[in-house]
């Protein structure tokens, strides 16, 4: 397959590349597919869901194919995996999903970027990971919305290191040459437009459902299920090589906030180690609150 490699000309020009090309998905997935495949006459479909809910790429896949093959009659949108699936049915899913192209062997001759992808997908499966148990505890109406929503909510990004690997590790580059670069202006200087921008392009042009595109945008952070959303990913980022980045003591704070528990109990439940816990914790023996380092990500 032609990947990217140099900047194309503008939002459009990239909407229209990624649409005229079948998306890949991660060889693990395949393997566990082809599995399942065997059990057909009995797998259901929340099964199969949290195989694709695995992989942000077989994620997107599965809601676009949908959204292409959807009804007129169909009135109202489909917005988890699980649903999806029930809505298609176990065989159709198997007929549908068959021969799928493997985004390893599409970055055969880029390996570091092949690194960099299966480190988003890592993030993004983490950040699924705490909204869904956030939204759980806020008793949230459709938990499974959440999860999807923090899964998808970097996919411009995995789509930038599937399609486009060189410039991708430009970008990663420019950003390790300064720590203090954002990442959407990183994305800006090499691709011509963030990925942000991209995505929301995406959504509408694949006509995704509109909650989808709410749930990720960060204009309607004032909504708890977005701002679970957000933070979730902030969360899976800062801590992504551990628990000692300044960033956290603020998204710490943001979190507590949001599911109105205490700092101890918040770090209970991410299974932050005890020897990194103690530096967000107050001293039991002093009426002070604990020094935190601070600082911006």
């Amino acid at each position: 397959m032609e990947l990217i490699e140099r900047r194309l000309d503008g939002i459009d020009a990239y909407v229209a590349y990624f649409s005229a090309r079948p998306l890949p998905v991660l060889k693990h997935t395949v393997r566990e597919l082809e599995q399942l495949r065997g059990e057909e006459d009995s797998i259901s479909a929340r099964r199969l869901a949290a195989v694709v809910l695995g992989d942000p790429l077989m994620a997107m896949r599965v809601i676009t194919f949908l959204e292409e093959r959807r009804r007129q009659s169909q009135n109202h949108d489909i917005t988890t995996i699980d649903r999806a699936i029930m809505m298609m049915g176990v065989s159709p899913f198997f007929q549908a999903f068959s021969d799928l192209p493997v985004v390893e062997d599409q970055l055969a001759g880029h390996p570091r970027a092949l690194l960099g992808l299966l480190k988003v997908i890592n993030r993004a499966r983490r950040a699924a990971h705490f909204a869904r148990d956030w939204a759980i505890v806020r008793h949230d109406l459709d938990v499974e919305e959440i999860t999807l929503g923090a899964l998808l909510r970097e996919a411009a990004e995995i789509l930038f290191w599937s399609f486009a690997p060189a410039l991708a590790l430009e970008t990663q580059a420019a950003q390790r040459a300064d720590p203090s670069l954002r990442s959407a202006l990183a994305q800006k200087s090499v691709f011509g437009c963030s990925a942000v921008d991209i995505q929301q392009r995406l959504i509408r042009t694949w006509r995704l459902p509109e909650l989808l595109l709410n749930l990720i945008d960060e204009s309607h952070a004032d909504n708890p299920r977005v701002r679970n959303i957000v933070l979730a990913g902030a969360l899976a980022r800062h801590s992504e090589r551990g628990w000692d980045n300044p960033a956290l003591p603020e998204d710490f704070e943001e979190v507590c906030r949001l599911l109105h528990i205490g700092i101890e109990p918040l770090l209970k439940r991410l299974g932050v180690p005890q020897e990194s816990a103690t530096r967000y914790l107050p001293d039991p023996d002093s009426s002070e609150p604990p020094v935190i380092p601070t600082g911006n990500s």
